[in-house]
């Protein structure tokens, strides 16, 4: 069975500082305000996660110009020493890859139940606010690049004014 969140912790809603650990300088979160940040939260040993990083590496590349960053997150066991491998052979320093535990990453979603389902994304506005979440194999994660790039279209064309108040859902599911 899969956990809903509570309510409160729908999107939208304000982004807590996070803190992406590169195994030197840390990336803060609250530095990309102003954004519009793609977060992928990942495993290392995850095949589902390391597909998705040169689909986010394009994605980057294409929407860089519009305000876009993607930032990538790998939370196993052993992500501190695994990083600079992962960055090697599936994000090729095309973004931003740090690491943090598997506990910060799931407070930053409020989804405290969902700890195996990777990988998860969230999606964060100019003004730092989520605006949408998908866990693990949601159908929004196995359509992969067409539904990211809607994704990112919707919330780039979304008035910033209004940008907070828009009724996101998050959707779950159950990795397989």
């Amino acid at each position: 069975m899969v956990a809903t969140p509570p309510e409160q912790a729908q999107p939208p809603r304000k982004a807590p500082e996070f803190v992406f650990d590169q195994n030197g300088p840390q990336l803060l979160l609250s530095s990309l305000r102003g954004k519009v940040v793609a977060i992928a939260f990942m495993f290392t040993t995850c095949p589902h996660c390391q597909a998705l990083c040169p689909v986010l590496a394009a994605i980057q590349k294409d929407y860089a110009a519009k305000g876009v960053q993607v930032v990538g997150d790998v939370i196993d066991t052993g992500a501190k020493d695994g990083l600079a491998q992962f960055i090697q052979l599936y994000s090729r320093g095309a973004f931003p890859v740090g690491w943090s535990t598997q506990e910060s990453a799931l407070e930053f979603l409020k989804h405290p139940d969902l700890r195996y389902y990777v990988p998860m994304m969230a999606f964060v506005d100019r003004r730092g606010y989520i605006r949408s979440q998908y866990i693990g194999d949601s159908d929004f994660i196995s359509g992969g690049e067409k539904n990211i790039r809607a994704e990112l279209d919707k919330i780039l064309g979304a008035p910033a004014a209004s940008a907070a108040k828009s009724g996101v859902k998050t959707a779950t599911a159950k990795k397989q």
